[in-house]
């Protein structure tokens, strides 16, 4: 059997052979790219190395590591099975074949060649995995013998530890590996680098980004040294912006193998390539993810002018394409002020285009009804209030002379306030509000969706954004005076009633159900039950969630579950969404709820099922006998004029808070039907051509989707689908809106507009988050529920995060909504950019007993997702510490 392949003789679909470095490279001489001359040391080679020096079950009795073992666990491991190798001797067939093949290369080369020998595992380079910097390389070999030890070392620089570890994380087993061996003809670079097809930073498939240095290429690889970094834009090959860097060391030939040396001053701060040059790597790149299929991992090096490719990878960590992010945060309205707050809030991200185009108009027709009861008849004009977008970010719009004239009316708005007129306080929401908005939820849900027409459809989804706007409006009457009812029994109870050992004024409003409470001990007794039903918890928590979502979704068992097992838990389960999956975790319709997307709901399950978390109708007796014992101990020494002021102010807030919770939770009644007529219109224009995806609706603009309605296509019984176009009409908008959504989620937007410091100074308090201009190590926030805990962190953006949540961890988000309360029965402690001591996460971190600290304003953007961080409650602050892995 031969040992050697010349590198055109293996491609793509020889990996099992050549690995993953040495099929890449096959394919790109078949492609005829520009590659070094060389030969490859098969897997075969590798394997019977191993069996003639008998190290097949020593390799493996090492590497049987449990899922528990230690990075010194590895490192001890992977030496020894590296000294095995290293006392190993070459089979004389392999060593033959090796010598004859390095000579026909030398001898190409005009005597004896310096090459570089390669680690090709058969776990690398793949699309799923990379592997990259796992094993080992040799540069500048000379001579038969160095070539020979180079080979070993390779072979056992399959054994790092860093390269099994990586393995274990990745599931691949120890006896599933083997390593071929590139060796190729060194270049004698002036120049070399790293290439991406695609930008690794934003994601952009038509940019290509080249990072260039000095000499060899193995520093640039490792990162040892500073490099000019050049983005081209790939379909014109025109230099989009480029960074020259001070470039101080380069690596080089030494006697043997390489060495870095200080780059000559007169070529410190010159740029490497030039435009031209860059236009012509750039297109290499372009030509081989063409050949290949997919974005590209390039290292080139440049010798006298000439272009040379060493290796093509994968990009397996490519993000979607995102557009620039915004910096500039001019009005579109000069005279008025612009806000983050109220409603906003539960819009953290950038809008959907068809929810922008909506919501602003069903917001302001919500606020004036609203407005008009709390300050009469005409007290605001056209223009006065909205909810315009700025770089996508939504904003409450106040038109100066507006804000004057409800000013003037506030006294008459407290009135209304207090007596709960129309659909005002908690009067006003139980007895007007809700009602009504179920009612209108409710009509709607009387009518198949599949037989409404296109135009029923957007009719539907709009009388149901207003109806939870008018909704959401209504709520906001509530928030103020469940917080004033809290604030004002604090302020009593501080000021007239606690002394040195009394509790906190918190403890006495804790241990109350509410309707978040009340889902998350649904879903533990959920658990309790599927425990006790012979085989179910164990069926569950070996079915992916991902399986169990979609089956809840579809009505049929996932693989490999008993279908009387699935049925019975189908059943209850769906009596859970019915009740609680209208949650949301952002009010853009464009995000799912549980209703549609129970993935979070099934891993909180599974969490329970685990046998991990509190119970929590033990927690809530707790907190309720610690309630009453503190009041009862309290009310036993006061003075009963204090007692009955402080009995007044204590009823007030109890029976408060929980109403405001109740009214937050059902803010999304709506969205499940809302977005099941939306996806249906999705359908019908997919058949129509118009998109190539039904979520594709959300990112159309009102006017598309209304003009597709008017011309009969969003209908079943509508004109055929469009025809004479190679891809959907509207393909190219939609992908370019998702790329411009993209590159707007990164930005910061600020709290409110115009950016004039002296007012937004003046104005910090009454803002949900606080300055987003700090430094240094400890965050400054709200402390919103006692407590110390030192724990890494885990930052999630939404519900597509919550699977990577592990027990324990600290919650850092956004802002967090009823829909997120699940994800407290594993937190140690709760950190937000928006929020206050009276807000949701607030008080649902007070009923966990964990501590909280909100309104950083930073916290997401400081905090990365594995990095250990204190926090403290009691404080208000976040400390950070040092970074880990996510």
């Amino acid at each position: 059997m031969g040992y050697i392949s010349e590198l055109r003789e293996v491609g793509r679909d020889d990996v099992a052979v050549a690995g993953g470095k040495g099929a890449g490279l096959g394919e790109l001489v078949r492609a005829g790219m520009p590659v070094p001359r060389g030969f490859l040391l098969n897997t075969a080679a590798y394997e019977l190395y191993v069996r003639e020096n008998g190290l097949t079950r020593l390799i493996q009795a090492e590497a049987a590591l449990p899922a528990s073992a230690t990075t010194q666990d590895y490192e001890e491991a992977s030496g020894r099975i590296r000294g095995l190798f290293s006392g190993g001797g070459m089979p004389a067939v392999v060593a033959a074949e090796l010598r004859d093949a390095y000579h026909q290369l030398a001898a190409g080369a005009g005597g004896e060649a310096a090459v570089a020998v390669r680690s090709s595992a058969t776990a690398e380079d793949l699309a799923s995995a990379s592997f990259a910097g796992q094993q080992d390389t040799y540069l500048n070999v000379r001579g038969s013998d160095a070539l020979t030890e180079a080979v070993i070392n390779c072979w056992a620089s399959l054994w790092t530890a860093r390269a099994m570890a990586y393995r274990a994380r990745e599931g691949i087993r120890p006896e599933d590996v083997r390593l071929a061996v590139v060796v190729q003809e060194m270049v004698e670079a002036d120049a070399a680098g790293v290439l991406f097809t695609a930008n690794p930073a934003t994601g952009r498939r038509d940019q290509i980004v080249i990072g260039a240095a000095w000499g060899l290429g193995e520093s640039v690889v490792s990162g040892a040294v500073s490099t000019d970094d050049i983005v081209v834009d790939g379909p014109t090959g025109s230099v989009v912006s480029r960074r020259t860097a001070d470039k101080d060391t380069m690596t080089v030939y030494a006697d043997r193998g390489t060495r870095e040396v200080p780059v000559p001053p007169s070529r410190r701060r010159q740029s490497v390539l030039d435009d031209a040059a860059a236009a012509t790597l750039a297109g290499y790149g372009t030509r081989i993810a063409q050949h290949l299929g997919s974005p590209q991992d390039i290292e080139w090096a440049r010798r006298d002018g000439e272009f040379f490719i060493l290796q093509s990878r994968p990009i397996t960590a490519l993000p979607e394409p995102a557009g620039e992010t915004p910096t500039d945060w001019s009005v579109p309205y000069p005279k008025g002020l612009y806000f983050r707050a109220s409603i906003v809030e539960q819009l953290p991200d950038p809008l959907s285009p068809l929810f922008a185009d909506l919501i602003d108009g069903s917001v302001s027709r919500s606020l004036n009804a609203l407005l008009d009861e709390a300050f009469g008849k005409s007290s605001l004009r056209d223009g006065d209030l909205g909810l315009p977008v700025i770089n996508g970010y939504a904003y409450y719009y106040y038109r100066t002379s507006g804000l004057w004239r409800m000013m003037g009316k506030l006294p008459a708005a407290v009135r209304a306030l207090i007596r709960g007129d129309a659909h005002m306080g908690i009067p006003g929401w139980r007895d007007y509000s809700h009602p009504r908005y179920v009612h209108v939820v409710e009509s709607w849900s009387a009518r198949p969706v599949a037989e409404l027409t296109g135009q029923e459809l957007l009719e539907g989804m709009s009388a149901l954004l207003d109806a939870g706007t008018v909704y959401y409006t209504a709520v906001q009457s509530i928030i103020p005076v469940a917080s004033s009812s809290e604030l004002a029994f604090q302020k009593f109870y501080d000021a007239f009633v606690r002394r040195e050992a009394d509790p906190p004024a918190q403890t006495f409003l804790l241990g109350y159900e509410s309707e978040p409470i009340r889902a998350e001990t649904a879903l533990f007794d959920l658990a309790g039950w599927s425990r006790g039903v012979p085989g179910l918890s164990d069926a569950i928590l070996a079915t992916p969630t991902k399986s169990l979502a979609a089956a809840q979704l579809s009505g049929t068992p996932p693989a490999g579950m008993d279908e009387g097992l699935w049925q019975q838990f189908e059943h209850r389960f769906q009596l859970h969404l019915d009740r609680f999956g209208h949650a949301v975790y952002n009010l853009d319709f464009i995000n799912p709820v549980p209703a549609d997307d129970p993935s979070p709901l099934l891993d909180t399950l599974k969490f329970y099922l685990r046998g991990q978390g509190n119970d929590p109708h033990r927690r809530r007796e707790l907190a309720a006998a610690r309630r009453e014992d503190s009041t009862n101990r309290i009310l036993a020494r006061l003075h009963p004029a204090r007692r009955a002021a402080f009995v007044r102010l204590l009823r007030w807030a109890q029976g408060s808070a929980p109403i405001r919770e109740d009214a937050l939770a059902d803010v999304g009644l709506g969205w499940p039907l809302m977005r099941r007529m939306l996806r249906e219109l999705g359908r019908r224009l997919v058949a129509a051509g118009l998109i190539a995806e039904p979520d594709d609706v959300f990112w159309l603009r009102r006017q598309e989707a209304g003009s597709a309605v008017e011309f009969g296509l969003a209908d079943p019984s509508g004109p055929a689908a469009i025809t004479g176009a190679q891809r959907p009409v509207l393909a190219e908008a939609v992908a370019d809106r998702r790329m411009r959504w993209r590159g707007q989620r990164k930005a910061a937007a600020p709290q409110m507009l115009p950016e004039i410091r002296w007012l937004q100074r003046s104005m910090a308090g009454m803002m949900p988050e606080g300055s987003q201009d700090q430094q240094g190590n400890t965050i400054k926030g709200v402390g919103a529920s006692q407590g110390r805990v030192s724990a890494p962190a885990r930052v999630l953006a939404g519900p597509e995060d919550f699977a990577r949540m592990q027990p324990g961890e600290v919650l850092v988000a956004r802002i967090t909504t009823p829909a997120w309360t699940p994800l407290f029965a594993m937190a140690s402690a709760v950190v937000t950019d928006v929020g206050g001591p009276l807000s949701h996460s607030s008080i649902v971190a007070r009923e966990y007993g964990i501590p909280a600290v909100l309104g950083t304003g930073v916290a997401t953007r400081r905090i990365a997702s594995g990095q250990q961080i204190e926090v403290d409650g009691d404080a208000g602050t976040v400390t950070l510490g040092q970074p880990g892995t996510a």
